[in-house]
């Protein structure tokens, strides 16, 4: 269930270079945080539209993205009846803003850990790329407040990403990201998504495979204030064999493709 209303058009929401914009927000149990990102992004960036997908969640979420979407017409509300990972979420938040029109969508946590502030960097990089990734481990891009451990999981993953399926992206586990629609439409179409967080490797390694122009920026990571992480301990291991397993995929088309007196490309 969503708004009852498409999104008005109007002349006010189309962002320069990239189009109608919609910042798509998946939420479980972010009532400490939603309200105040939302209106953070309203605020760096007026003509981009918040599309909050809230799983059901419990503690009342839901209830205040649909205050906020009565009160704002750039804001509105996707609920699923229930958790089923952040790569579903995403991918029904993308669905939404193929249906309603827009040109771009953006990937944010709810958490705040994702500066609205600094959503303008990966617009502007739109309008000289295809996708543009939000990066902590390029020149002018930091972590703040993260414990050790999880600035060494998230660095190795990006080095094992790298070595596993080839791509030259210095933070293809981010979230806060970019697309233009068409891209989504090519790299999404008929994909099972994975359940945890190496749903960004494999859209940005899907993104780079079909040959889009893959920008990075640097931004400023920061750890949530309030509420829980969902990292866990199985969503590491999930990246890690999904990833071997892709990077093995991509190795046996490309010796197929030899094989049959092709020049090898990915797919």
């Amino acid at each position: 269930m969503t708004d009852r209303q498409p999104p008005q058009r109007d002349d006010g929401d189309r962002y320069p270079g990239a189009g109608r914009v919609v910042v798509v927000v998946p939420t479980y149990n972010e009532s400490a945080n939603i309200s105040s990102i939302v209106e953070r992004i309203r605020a760096a960036v007026p003509p981009v539209h918040v599309l909050v997908v809230d799983d059901n969640s419990p503690d009342g979420t839901g209830d205040l993205a649909d205050a906020m979407a009565a009160a704002d017409g750039h804001v509105h509300v996707l609920h699923r009846p229930g958790k089923a990972g952040l790569g579903m979420a995403y991918l029904a938040g993308f669905a939404w803003a193929r249906d309603n029109d827009f040109d771009a969508a953006c990937e944010m946590d709810a958490d705040g850990s994702h500066a609205p502030e600094q959503l303008h960097r990966l617009l502007d990089a739109l309008s000289g790329a295809d996708v543009v990734l939000g990066s902590r481990y390029i020149p002018g891009g930091m972590v703040v407040n993260w414990a050790a451990h999880r600035q060494l999981i998230s660095r190795s993953g990006n080095t094992y990403a790298r070595l596993m399926l080839g791509i030259k992206l210095a933070d293809a586990t981010g979230g806060y990201r970019a697309y233009r629609m068409p891209v989504l439409d090519k790299i999404t179409s008929g994909w099972a998504p994975p359940q945890g967080y190496c749903f960004q490797i494999g859209l940005a390694w899907r993104a780079v495979s079909a040959g889009f122009q893959v920008a990075e920026v640097p931004i400023t990571f920061a750890e949530r204030e309030h509420g829980v992480s969902k990292m866990s301990g199985s969503i590491v291991a999930e990246a890690f064999w999904r990833v071997a397993v892709w990077g093995a995929q991509d190795r046996a088309r490309r010796v197929a493709r030899l094989f049959n007196g092709r020049k090898p490309t990915r797919s």
